[in-house]
């Protein structure tokens, strides 16, 4: 079990201030996106103790941005609306009335939830889409599907699904500036004002370069990157992650995650960070300790021996 603060010995709580301080140290004053989702949106306990982490972030000078995801709300108020869910290659197909409820379920109930619950911790939280100052600008993404049997691709249309064609920081630098926390919806915005909703990890990554971000955390429901005898894998460099893909080592639903990791490193982001949401404390416990609790990439291989010491 977690040591609480009514719990720990003295001598525990000391000896874990005395690890964290260099890593306070080294991080105060940069920027840390964080992907918000999977079991740690939906557990009691583990509300709580993401958002304690978050505000202890800011409180010791570091800047975090949450982006955050919200499909399986999505999917209970569809139910609830009767209205169908259908998927084409792992994605929700959004029409117009889905997208309706895509923006009154990320947009208003979990993002202002989240904001309440930041809130409530200690923070000044205040919860945006991508459509507040045109944050995000997006296009139509387009998906190909192909069988053996066909001679060429076909384009599916999967509806108002987007992907981020350009990043406008300057909303959330200002409201960082002043002590808030962002609290960012993925849903974006085309020129002619129709709306996308798009993959909460996609935003993260995207988001986390264009804010030349320290650090990109997305939070899952796995331990972490695992090699094929299950053993945690942390430490890796984008080259040895494409030979993890190449090999197979890497596949199925991990894939979408790796590949947003590798783009954010590869596009200025010092590290990410696959870490496992179920754990209590999971975000201080990745940022804060030497062992940490998930899969550490850079494009950097220096940077892994600065990580660790």
């Amino acid at each position: 079990m977690t040591p609480t603060p009514s719990d720990a010995s003295p001598q525990t709580v000391v000896t874990v201030l005395s690890e964290a301080l260099p890593y306070i140290q080294k991080f105060s004053g940069k920027t840390l996106v964080i992907k918000y989702g999977g079991n740690a949106m939906t557990q009691d306990d583990l509300i709580d103790s993401f958002c304690r982490d978050v505000v202890l972030l800011k409180e010791v000078g570091i800047n975090p941005v949450v982006i955050h995801g919200g499909g399986p709300q999505i999917g209970e108020l569809l139910d609830r609306l009767k209205i169908e869910s259908k998927f084409m290659n792992g994605m929700r197909v959004t029409d117009s009335a889905t997208m309706d409820v895509v923006q009154m379920v990320l947009g208003g109930l979990v993002n202002k939830e989240i904001v309440t619950q930041l809130n409530l911790a200690g923070g000044k939280a205040i919860g945006l889409t991508g459509k507040d100052g045109q944050l995000i600008k997006a296009k139509k993404l387009k998906v190909s599907h192909q069988t053996p049997e066909m001679m060429a691709p076909e384009i599916l249309d999967i509806g108002q699904v987007g992907e981020v064609e350009s990043i406008d920081t300057s909303l959330i630098e200002m409201l960082a500036s002043r002590d808030f926390i962002p609290v960012i919806a993925p849903i974006g915005v085309d020129a002619k004002g129709a709306s996308y909703n798009i993959n909460a990890d996609l935003v993260a990554g995207k988001v986390a370069e264009a804010l030349k971000a320290e650090k990109l955390i997305l939070l899952t429901n796995v331990a972490g990157l695992q090699d094929k005898q299950g053993k945690v894998l942390t430490g890796l460099t984008t080259a040895q992650v494409d030979s993890l893909i190449a090999d197979g080592t890497i596949y199925g639903g991990m894939l979408p995650k790796i590949n947003c990791a590798l783009e954010s490193v590869k596009g200025g982001v010092h590290t990410a960070h696959i870490i496992d949401g179920r754990v209590p404390h999971a975000t201080l416990l990745e940022i804060f300790t030497n062992a940490g609790v998930g899969t550490l990439i850079t494009n950097q291989a220096n940077a892994i021996a600065e990580e660790t010491n």
